[in-house]
């Protein structure tokens, strides 16, 4: 999988474990503004962080029920 349009230069080299454990800004498109509310709103750090927190479980979980309800 080509993760290069989803990471900021730095970190295109990166294994999957050291880009799940970088900084959040380290995603292509957040800026450090945004990780620094994203800690500030939900003590998220890391792209796991983000991964992990529970309201984009939730709404993954919607959008995917959503789109198998007939």
């Amino acid at each position: 999988m080509n993760l290069n349009k989803a990471l900021d230069k730095e970190y295109e080299t990166k294994s999957l474990k050291e880009i799940a454990d970088a900084p959040v800004a380290a995603l292509e498109g957040v800026s450090e503004k945004d990780a620094e509310l994203l800690k500030a709103a939900f003590n998220v750090k890391t792209i796991r962080d983000l991964a992990n927190l529970k309201f984009v479980k939730w709404a993954q979980a919607i959008v995917t029920l959503a789109d198998t309800e007939a």
